[in-house]
């Protein structure tokens, strides 16, 4: 069995949905089909009850038409990824197939394994320093490392909790923490290494493809300490691999509330102000959208004219309608923590996005507002 998600394999995945998907809701990116939903596992208690809410949720989103899985090594202290790798056994046991579903995760920060030791220091001493993984002047905020050896550190574990012998999307986590502590040259030298790692893990099979997965990096103000080039970054990867390099898919916050991806000119480019999303095309990376409902905060009490603007349901649904309606957005991740969630966003596959008339009509009407 092919051991990622092949084009082959994530179009038999969407014909499986045929009469049942709207036309738009599958989307080619990256030699895959990618669904415009995907799931996202980054709230909840380290517990066991919602180690099983979780793995049923991922199960009912991927049989109701969502293959795109996302996670990060820190969520809920490494149990996100342990209940995504209880999903996929049991969707290899209905009939699914590795290479029909899209499996992502992230590195960067530290954390514990199942539950907060009782001292963490202690801890990350033992684990990672005495082991020569990562040296204190390694580390921003106290909590955030890209050094290659770490990557690879965290890379081994994320493939163990997931059950899996090669990830599709791989994102280097919040680099833009790193930029809170040292200079942008030193940064962008800390990126080059990461890359050259990552690069490595494309060649051994481990990652099919790399990205970074920011929360402020790509929003802020060019002059911002923690802003960051999607050019900058883009020309380390090519100085490394040239075109054939692997660093494919960037993901950021994008919602009501979040907009700037689309809307904020903050990316510079041969002299020509770019949107985050425009620049990501000119230089053929995918744009994933995450906090797409804002954990809840825009998924009630829109203004009318969104309603207006896109019908549907509720306003859980026309968040996630403007989020995956979105030019230049592939995905739009949103957090599915119970069966419920995973089967009432589901609604949407069976809905089309936004017509761009639509779309421009609610920005038309915000700004008036």
């Amino acid at each position: 069995m092919t051991q990622s998600a092949t084009k082959e394999g994530t179009t038999r995945y969407a014909q499986r949905f045929t009469g049942r998907a709207a036309d738009g809701h599958f989307r080619d990116a990256q030699r895959m089909v990618l669904s415009s939903l995907g799931i996202g596992t980054y709230l909840g208690q380290p517990d066991k009850t919602t180690d099983e809410a979780y793995t049923a949720a991922a199960v009912a989103a991927v049989e109701n038409g969502i293959n795109v899985i996302d996670s990060a090594i820190s969520y809920r202290f490494q149990r996100s990824e342990r209940s995504i790798c209880a999903a996929l056994q049991q969707l290899w046991a209905k009939g699914f197939s590795r290479e029909e579903i899209v499996v992502c995760t992230k590195g960067g920060y530290l954390t514990p394994d199942s539950s907060m030791p009782a001292d963490p220091n202690e801890y990350f001493f033992r684990e990672y320093i005495q082991h020569g993984i990562f040296s204190a002047k390694d580390l921003a905020a106290g909590s955030h490392c890209m050094t290659p050896k770490f990557l690879k550190d965290q890379l081994d574990r994320s493939l163990k909790n997931l059950g899996v012998e090669c990830l599709d999307i791989y994102y280097v986590h919040n680099p833009e923490t790193q930029l809170s502590e040292i200079a942008k040259p030193q940064f962008l030298q800390r990126v080059r290494a990461a890359f050259e790692f990552l690069e490595s893990a494309v060649a051994a099979g481990e990652i099919r493809y790399y990205g970074m997965a920011t929360w402020h990096g790509f929003r802020q103000d060019p002059r911002a300490r923690d802003a960051m080039q999607l050019s900058e970054i883009v020309q380390i990867a090519q100085e490394i691999a040239g075109g054939m390099h692997h660093l494919r898919f960037v993901q950021l916050p994008f919602n009501l509330g979040m907009t700037e991806a689309l809307t904020s000119a903050n990316q510079i480019q041969r002299e020509r102000e770019r949107t985050l999303t425009e620049a990501a095309a000119d230089f053929d990376i995918t744009v994933i959208a995450s906090a797409s409902l804002l954990q809840g905060q825009v998924a009630r009490n829109l203004p009318v004219f969104v309603a207006e603007a896109f019908g549907l349901e509720n306003d859980a649904e026309r968040a996630l309608q403007f989020a995956r309606s979105a030019p230049g957005i592939t995905t739009a991740l949103v957090g599915m923590s119970r069966m419920e969630h995973a089967k009432a966003n589901a609604r949407l596959v069976g809905v089309a996005p936004a017509t761009a008339e639509q779309f421009s009509k609610l920005f038309s009407r915000s700004e008036g507002a």
